[in-house]
């Protein structure tokens, strides 16, 4: 993760706010766009709906986007320039608004509301490596195997990229949750043993014979991602397999996985390949 370029003051931003964050923290946009309004020329941009913020995000010309919402935001934009094919030309900044926001924070976005947009005018680019997946998904945070479970979290739901408007959706749904309890609702155990087979870069990590507790890929930098295997302990306990690659292919039984905050699958076969600095996010300088 480099740092590339720090920005003017003279720099013209396209401010996209998300309309849950807009009807449910209206104090912390109003803040947001009071900090960057007294730092550069904003252009406002409220959409209602994921097809006025797919052409507010292509008609933005020279403008910086800065995306004003929680992390299914920042996905939603992530998904809209990467299906664009341009998210590795785009220089992106976020400023974390609502409930969700895990994956902003651990992306290095401040989750306070005028921290991160002081970032926004002072901070610097850095380059993130990301995985794209064959079904043209993309994870920005570790993906794991088989899910953590999180009654939460949405299910069936694509990768980012492929389900670009879900996201919509998904914050749709985490809202009536939060407004209006659920009854009757099963929350599903732990998940048991799953047989795999995993390869980095064509070389089998561990194969269908051996029965794993969970595989975790994450984006680790310079290009490659550090995948771990936890085989499933028979007296002593296994020690984790790990690995580094370009490419992880998981196949076996139809599995599901966990990224980002969303459950995807089931799937009999997955391939994610590094996209090296794919992700452009503008961060507090250092």
């Amino acid at each position: 993760m480099a740092e590339v370029a720090t920005f003017a003051m003279s720099d013209q931003l396209l401010v996209v706010i998300d309309p849950i964050a807009r009807r449910t923290e209206g104090e912390s946009v109003r803040i947001a766009k009071d900090v960057l309004s007294a730092g550069a020329a904003t252009k406002v941009c409220l959409p209602e709906g994921p097809d006025e913020f797919a052409r507010a995000l292509a008609k933005r010309g020279s403008r910086r986007p800065v995306v004003v919402g929680d992390d299914g935001a920042l996905l939603r934009a992530v998904a809209l320039l990467h299906r664009q094919r341009q998210l590795a030309e785009c220089v992106l900044s976020v400023v974390p608004v609502g409930g969700a926001l895990a994956l902003a924070g651990s992306l290095g976005v401040p989750t306070s509301t005028v921290a991160a947009a002081r970032a926004v005018l002072d901070g610097v680019e850095r380059r993130m490596d990301l995985l794209v997946d064959d079904s043209d998904g993309v994870v920005l945070g570790a993906l794991r195997i088989p899910p953590i479970r999180d009654p939460a979290a949405p299910v069936g739901a694509s990768a980012v990229g492929a389900g670009a408007v879900r996201p919509w959706l998904r914050t749709c749904q985490s809202l009536v949750r939060t407004l209006v309890p659920a009854r009757g609702t099963a929350v599903p155990g732990p998940a048991g043993p799953v047989r795999l087979r995993v390869e980095v870069d064509g070389a089998p990590l561990v194969d269908l014979d051996q029965p794993v507790e969970g595989v975790s890929v994450t984006p680790g930098g310079a290009g490659v991602a550090e995948v771990e295997v936890r085989p499933t302990s028979v007296g002593a306990e296994a020690s984790p397999l790990r690995a580094e690659g370009r490419t992880v292919t998981v196949s076996g039984a139809h599995f599901r996985y966990r990224a980002d905050g969303t459950v995807s699958g089931p799937v009999r076969r997955r391939t994610w390949t590094v996209g090296e600095g794919g992700l452009r996010l503008v961060l507090p300088g250092r």
